[in-house]
């Protein structure tokens, strides 16, 4: 895999290197340009004064003018001496500067193009040397010279030098560039990698030390003060959903240990001896109420796992909530009738519709309902209330039980919560612990949320909120 520092260094002297190159490109074309018109305007005006000093003569006679120079002093300045040669228009050789031993390279399509009347550039060599030479008809000054044309060359051997240095020291520049922000872009890189790598390290350490469970790593830096927030956000989750887990695991090992014990110790009993039928039917019947236990508790947590995961898939439609808390209070009648509780409903006279699955909303208000009876005294009565309340349809449902400690109640609703034995009226089984877990499961499911609290004068008020 790529290594970020690399990518980034690649990527800043990439940058850096294809900007310092454009400009420097840009620069020595533009200075190659530069220094060729200059070059240009030199040869033209030299051209233009030998011209006059060619023609000058009213007899027809033709002079170059000369500097007076000594062998070594035109050596000396050969990068600025400017060669003249004056050709027929047949191309015949016909007067050269002092200097000038040989013949300047001749060009016969230029040539021809001067006689024309037109200045004419090229380039050739002269003795191994690169010139730039400008032919320039005579004509043009007067009519004794109609057929003749003065070629003027300058050498190119400075220009090509200048260019050459100017060239090579605009690539030292690009390359020294691209180097530079390479290694300051490992650098930076470097810089912007070393919090993550603390940051990591103490992540990783926290698996190890277990007394240390926060992440403090430029925890005060602006820029990486939303990764250490939201690492630690995020091991606070995972160190709360283990501590769930290993609570979950420790209460469903106890509540599935207590029914398969006294199944067993059933089943044990009744096989030291031979039994009568009546005592074999009340084992069978002790057996089949812990194996209806143990199946509730095993529904309940899989309706739990399902709801947590994600995987239940509501079945909504819409209909009257009223009805369905009423069809599912029928149900319980018969159990409220026996320990003597009377279920009163109350709440809207009109419809109150909902957008809900009704299996999930029957087991809402079964549970609900069951744990109200569950507590209520004998001789009182279970309050079921279902109102609307800007967005929300709440669905109420209160008892004249114990109610619940007001320092337990963020708990009600959480996986095997149980009020103290003591508070229980009559010693009455309090079930699973798991039903007022499933309401809020299905309640949240939903978009809503239940909440738990007292009644004033005594009991407990549970609520679920569901949206229309």
């Amino acid at each position: 895999m790529r290594s970020f520092r690399t990518d980034l260094a690649l990527r800043v002297a990439a940058v850096v290197t294809l900007g310092v190159g454009s400009v420097a490109l840009f620069s020595y074309l533009a200075q190659r340009k530069a220094v060729d018109r200059e070059l240009d305007v030199s040869i033209l005006n030299v051209a233009s004064i030998q011209a006059a000093s060619l023609t000058e003569d009213p007899t027809g006679v033709m002079r170059f003018h000369e500097w007076e120079l000594t062998p070594e002093e035109a050596a000396s300045v050969r990068d600025l001496n400017r060669y003249a040669q004056v050709w027929s228009a047949d191309g015949e050789s016909l007067l050269r500067t002092q200097y000038l031993l040989v013949d300047l390279p001749l060009d016969t399509g230029a040539l021809a193009n001067a006689a024309g009347g037109e200045l004419t550039w090229t380039e050739g060599r002269l003795q191994g040397v690169r010139i730039r030479s400008l032919f320039y008809p005579l004509e043009r000054l007067g009519t004794l010279h109609h057929r003749h044309v003065l070629q003027v060359a300058a050498p190119l051997e400075a220009r090509d030098r200048l260019l050459f240095t100017l060239g090579l020291l605009l690539v030292v520049v690009t390359v020294t560039a691209g180097v530079g922000s390479f290694l300051a872009g490992w650098w930076l890189a470097d810089r912007m990698i070393r919090p993550v790598d603390a940051i990591m390290d103490q992540a990783e350490a926290i698996g190890v030390d277990r007394s240390r469970r926060k992440i403090e790593a430029y925890a005060d830096t602006r820029e990486y003060q939303r990764l250490v927030h939201v690492l630690n956000g995020m091991l606070q989750r995972l160190a709360a959903a283990l501590e769930s887990q290993k609570r979950f695991t420790a209460d469903a090992s106890h509540e599935l240990r207590s029914p398969l014990t006294a199944l067993r110790g059933e089943l044990e009993v009744a096989r030291r001896r031979e039994r009568t039928p009546g005592e074999y039917r009340r084992v069978i019947d002790s057996a089949l109420d812990e194996v209806e236990r143990l199946s509730r508790i095993a529904e309940d947590l899989l309706t739990l796992n399902r709801s947590e995961a994600g995987s239940t898939t509501l079945q909504t439609k819409e209909l009257d909530i009223r009805e369905r808390v009423r069809h599912t209070g029928d149900r319980l009648l018969r159990k409220a009738g026996e320990k003597g509780v009377h279920l009163r409903f109350l709440g809207e006279e009109h419809p109150v519709l909902v957008e809900t699955d009704p299996d999930l909303l029957d087991r809402v208000v079964w549970n609900l309902l069951d744990n109200a009876v569950k507590f209520a005294p004998p001789g009182s009565e279970v309050v079921v209330k279902v109102v609307s309340q800007d967005a929300w349809v709440v669905l109420e449902v209160e008892d004249r039980g114990p109610g619940f400690p007001p320092d337990e109640l963020d708990k009600v609703f959480e996986r095997f919560y149980r009020l103290d034995d003591s508070r229980t009226p009559g010693g009455e089984d309090q079930g699973t612990g798991l039903g007022l877990a499933i309401v809020r499961a299905i309640a949240e499911l939903h978009g809503g949320r239940a909440e738990a609290g007292n009644r004033e004068g005594g009991g407990a008020l549970l609520r679920v909120f569901l949206p229309r």
